[in-house]
């Protein structure tokens, strides 16, 4: 898994433009409109998510069309899968510590 990956993904900008590639290709102007950046700096986001292997570009006339490409995010997830269990202690600590607040 190439180690940029994770500090890709720690940028709120580059998230929103993977969870609405997860709806489908869309072109780097209306990346651009769903922003306050202007259309450069979108780009320049768009350029490091390829450069990392989650977007691919697709040129069609003038305009240049993003795809998602989820392959790097699944071996995130694969890297992160081992550590769920500490996330389910403490969401079950939690939820014992709710409930015993709710009976009181």
């Amino acid at each position: 898994m190439p180690a940029d990956v994770f500090g890709v993904l720690a940028n709120p900008v580059r998230r929103k433009l993977l969870e609405t590639l997860r709806e489908g290709p869309r072109s780097t102007g209306e990346l651009a409109g769903m922003f306050e950046l202007g259309r450069p700096a979108v780009s320049e986001h768009l350029a490091v998510l390829r450069t990392a292997g989650l977007v691919r570009e697709e040129p069609r006339g003038r305009h240049r069309f993003y795809h998602l490409q989820p392959a790097p995010l699944a071996e995130v997830s694969e890297w992160l899968h081992p550590f769920e269990h500490y996330w389910n202690q403490r969401l079950d600590a939690l939820a014992d510590l709710l409930d015993e607040e709710s009976e009181k």
